[in-house]
């Protein structure tokens, strides 16, 4: 993962261009991406897809004629979606189009500019108090044409066509931690559940940040009750605790399978109320769309100085971080994927396990007395209304275990699945898939 983010930081990338289609042609060497193309001048809700923007050249010369500012330094150093110029303007003139952090004067901002007409360039506050008096130059050589949005989506067909939502954003330029990271873990956690048995299908969304999740919904509002749950992969390689923000809904199935995982990870983790600020999980819990989608994350947006400067590099970026995340978010699919409801078929009074051959697999374990324990909570309530995570969350017993007794149960003829289960609304739409 490290390396995937290594390969794709210097690419330039916005909400639209080239540099998006790059990042996802990329992606698409290692899972089989469709990428769809949005024409400019197409209502998506309450926006409009915008104009296309892509860039070659950027710089800043200083009165000597010496170039001070180069796009080919750091991605970051020109406004994104600045309008094309080249002039000659005063030092209090060119400042009016200079972005920079005093807070932070060794590290160069990034600013965007999508819905507004304008230019500017970014540096160091250290660099920008070394400014001279005197005439400036400035280039940059943009477009801003008619085009598309792009974005990519990669569906991994389960047993079910009940899907589990994996979004992560693509248009972040030169910025490893947010978001490349949850490019990298959504790229590997797409190969790895390749291999696994899946009840749910897995549909992975490679999008630019709010236009592209509100695209995706939009053209897809017929289609997304199929959706079960869901998780926005953001900031997921730094050193940080990890943190999970639950979504609007609270306490859906996927709120419960974070908390459980991370309540019993013997680490330190942090958990947030749902709000409508952050990343896209705002667009996919709005109130016309409600979908249970939570956001893991490690140190939230805005909470570490390098976020969205310079300093979130590859320097910033920890590969142990990279794969604690990962295993944090197949463990979080695990158990959302292996959730069961079962009836208990001799509820009257606790069954006799022994002559079932229970207490001899309870007698060959060096857990026996913690798996009898498991094997009672399970059979009382099983009832057809509580899960195996709602057994969990009652027991403080790890989900693991009374997975394990709900099978050994259902061995013995004791337990059978209860198929009553949300009748899935919306119609099925075809996409090709990789499973």
């Amino acid at each position: 993962m490290y390396e995937f983010v290594r390969q794709l930081y210097p690419i330039c990338r916005s909400i639209t261009g080239n540099g998006v289609r790059e990042t996802l042609r990329i992606i698409g060497q290692r899972v089989p991406l469709q990428i769809r193309e949005v024409p400019t001048g197409t209502k998506v809700f309450d926006w409009t897809i915008p104009r296309e923007w892509n860039i070659r050249d950027a710089w800043v010369k200083d009165p000597s004629g010496r170039k001070i500012i180069e796009l080919r330094n750091s991605n970051l150093h020109v406004v994104s979606y600045s309008v094309p110029v080249h002039k000659k303007l005063s030092l209090p003139e060119l400042k009016k189009h200079l972005h920079s952090l005093p807070e932070l004067p060794h590290l160069i901002p990034y600013r965007t500019s999508y819905y507004q007409a304008t230019w500017g360039f970014c540096l160091s506050h250290n660099q920008q108090r070394e400014l001279v008096e005197g005439e400036y130059e400035v280039f940059i050589d943009s477009s801003l044409e008619d085009g598309h949005l792009s974005f990519g989506e990669y569906l991994l067909k389960g047993q079910t066509t009940e899907e589990v939502l994996l979004s992560c954003h693509v248009c972040h330029p030169s910025l490893a931690n947010d978001n490349l990271s949850g490019v990298a873990l959504a790229t590997a956690l797409a190969q790895l559940l390749e291999g696994y048995d899946r009840r749910y299908s897995y549909r992975f969304l490679f999008v630019p940040g709010t236009i592209g999740a509100i695209t995706w919904l939009a053209l897809n509002e017929d289609f997304i009750r199929q959706i079960k749950c869901g998780l926005v992969v953001a900031l997921v390689g730094d050193r940080g605790k990890l943190t999970y923000k639950k979504s609007r809904q609270r306490c859906a199935e996927i709120d419960q399978a974070a908390l459980h995982v991370l309540g019993h990870s013997g680490a330190a983790y942090e958990v947030q109320d749902f709000s409508p600020y952050g990343y896209d999980e705002r667009q996919y819990c709005s109130p016309g769309i409600d979908l249970a989608v939570g956001s893991l994350t490690r140190t939230p947006y805005g909470r570490y100085l390098e976020y969205h400067t310079s300093g979130d590099n590859l320097d910033f970026l920890s590969a142990d971080a990279l794969e604690d995340s990962l295993q944090a978010y197949l463990s979080i699919l695990h158990v959302v994927d292996t959730n069961r409801r079962y009836r208990n078929q001799y509820p009257k009074c606790e069954p006799q396990l022994g002559r079932r051959g229970l207490y001899s697999e309870l007698g060959g374990q060096s857990d026996g007395k913690e798996l009898e324990m498991a094997l009672l909570w399970v059979l009382n309530f099983s009832d057809g209304e509580h899960s195996i995570l709602d057994i969990a969350a009652r027991s403080g017993k790890p989900f693991a275990q009374l997975a394990r007794a709900a099978r050994l149960l259902e061995r013995a003829g004791l337990l059978k699945e209860s198929m009553e289960r949300e009748e899935i609304r919306g119609v099925e739409r075809p996409i090709e898939s990789g499973g």
